[in-house]
């Protein structure tokens, strides 16, 4: 305001400084009369027949009529801007505007009057907002770190069906779990027959210097080692999503570790490269083809369907993907022991390096596609097992197949998953699915008397999941899946070994969304066959099932 109106003021000033005399006639009295008379008939520019949108002061003189209407014309309709302007007319202008001024300070005074407490109140606040965030600001954990967190409270069992015994060799190859002739179902509920609460802790410190880099710290913690859920148990199917933990190094329960070390960056505007000293095969990966949750139960549903190809192998690696719209190419590559420096494998002393016989690792390279609805992804993984048990991650297969990847030189893996998911919640659920094929390679004898029936052996998985959104509830969810962990579907040699190793997995659960950042999620979940092979012929054909179920309540912050 002050800007405008020594604009104003600035030709008038001029004006009525000029040392010549006005005359009568040059006074114009009657024009500055009509002048006068006109000022409350101009409302809008478009009203003077004589001001085009070329003239120089169109848009000033727009913004006097408009916002200020404190400019008027002449009874004809007419604004005569070439006209010179008489020092009478100045005044009568000048007096307009600054009896509008007038005005408008006069009703912002009275506002300010009449909200003065509101505004003392909003003063208040300011104040108090700028004090916490100076005080934010001087006691912030990092100007490039941000730290959010997942705990995780799990209580529930259980049970065991079936009366089936275990054979002298069945023994052997669980490790003793169970005694020759004992019933599996007896075993198994004598070891880990009881309820339990667990719990797991994520601490994820993500650190960026570029804005577009990310380094990735996690640590975590837990106790699910000799949960119902643990390995302890004879039936090596029943890990949970959490249960991952105790296949990732942990020193033991309550033990906080470094579980992800990596640093991720862009290398132009398509490609992204990752490279850690702890890093996890899906950390590199430029899509994951599956919308079914990966935290609900039961760990064998978390793999697209094809554990061998998405074995998770956690170690020393690097990758690298590129993205171009939808479409996008993944490789990478994670030895386990690549912290170790002995060369050798497991079975001559050693195990460790970077691709050596010990290094127990996996290359993967990945092809997909994704939109809003759709996504669909190939899959090709090489695994030297050797050095330990990387290919098959965690309790994702029967003992038999498990048994195959230890035993075994190398496994070439493949595999497809995709999903659906509808734009918006109602009656049609979001769908996942995969499947995978394993092919295992024993030739140098290192498996053993065993070495035939696993060199040229084939296992295979798959499911399907499905998840309704906003059920009875917006924000709650429902979700089942099936499918078959990873099972041996051909042998080396039918004559010493012949496959008969199918299962099955359910799983149903409902999350309630209590809070953005807390969901509580009660789940039921059967396995028919968790032994495959083990329970058929002899003494067993009586079976062994379980059956389970569990609340789970997440916490993120």
């Amino acid at each position: 305001m002050k800007f405008f109106r020594q604009l104003l003021l600035a030709p008038v000033a001029l004006g009525l400084m000029a040392p010549v005399a006005a005359t009568a006639g040059e006074m114009n009295l009657d024009g500055i009369n009509q002048y006068a008379a006109s000022e409350d008939q101009v409302t809008s520019i478009t009203q003077f027949s004589d001001v085009q949108p070329t003239e120089w002061a169109y848009q000033a003189l727009s913004n006097l009529i408009e916002r200020y209407g404190c400019v008027a014309g002449y009874p004809d309709g007419t604004f005569r801007g070439k006209k010179p302007l008489s020092r009478w007319e100045a005044a009568a202008l000048l007096n307009a505007c600054l009896d509008r001024i007038t005005e408008v300070t006069d009703e912002l005074r009275r506002l300010l009057k009449e909200f003065e407490k509101e505004l003392a109140i909003l003063r208040g606040r300011v104040d108090n907002l700028e004090a916490k965030v100076g005080e934010l600001e001087a006691n912030q954990f990092s100007t490039t770190t941000k730290l959010r967190g997942v705990a995780t409270f799990t209580i529930g069992g259980n049970s065991y069906g079936g009366d089936g015994r275990a054979t002298l060799a069945e023994s052997a190859l669980l490790g003793k779990k169970v005694a020759p002739g004992q019933n599996f179902s007896d075993a198994a509920a004598a070891q880990q027959g009881a309820v339990a609460f667990n719990y797991n802790l994520d601490l994820f410190l993500d650190t960026s210097f570029t804005g577009k880099d990310l380094l990735r710290t996690r640590l975590r913690a837990g106790n699910y080692g000799s949960s119902p859920w643990g390995a302890a148990n004879p039936d090596n199917l029943v890990g949970l999503n959490a249960f991952e933990i105790a296949f990732e190094g942990s020193p033991g329960a309550d033990t906080v570790m470094v579980n992800r070390l990596f640093y991720q960056f862009p290398l132009g505007s398509s490609f992204t490269a990752t490279v850690g000293a702890k890093v996890r095969q899906d950390d590199m990966l430029a899509f994951w083809p599956s919308v079914y949750p990966a935290d609900t139960v039961l760990d064998i549903f978390t793999y697209g369907g094809a554990p061998g190809a998405y074995p998770l192998t956690l170690g020393s690696g690097g990758g690298l993907w590129w993205k171009s719209g939808g479409f996008s190419i993944s490789a990478n590559y994670v030895a386990a022991n690549g912290n170790v420096g002995n060369p050798n494998d497991r079975f001559n002393g050693g195990g460790g390096g970077i691709g050596t016989e010990g290094s127990a690792q996996t290359g993967s390279a990945q092809i997909a596609w994704n939109n809003e609805n759709f996504g669909l992804a190939a899959i090709y993984t090489y695994t030297s097992p050797e050095g330990g048990l990387a290919g098959l991650y965690g309790g994702n297969g029967t003992p038999l197949a498990n048994l195959g990847y230890a035993l075994s030189d190398s496994v070439n893996s493949v595999g497809i998953s995709g999903y659906w998911q509808p734009s918006n919640s109602g009656w049609l659920p979001s769908i996942s699915t995969g499947w995978g094929l394993n092919s295992h390679s024993a030739s140098n004898g290192s498996a053993g008397i065993l070495s035939d029936a696993i060199d040229g052996a084939q296992t295979q998985s798959w499911y399907v999941g499905l998840q309704w959104s906003d059920v009875f509830i917006k924000g709650n969810s429902l979700g089942m899946a099936v499918g078959q962990a990873t099972f041996v579907t051909k042998t080396g040699d039918d004559d010493l070994l012949e496959a008969n190793d199918g299962n099955y997995a359910w799983e149903w659960w409902y999350k309630f969304q209590v809070t953005d950042n807390i969901s509580i999620t009660p789940a039921v979940f059967y396995l028919s066959r968790p032994l495959g092979q083990l329970q058929k012929g002899g003494e067993t054909d009586a079976g062994f099932d379980n059956f389970g179920g569990l609340v789970k309540t997440t916490f993120r912050f």
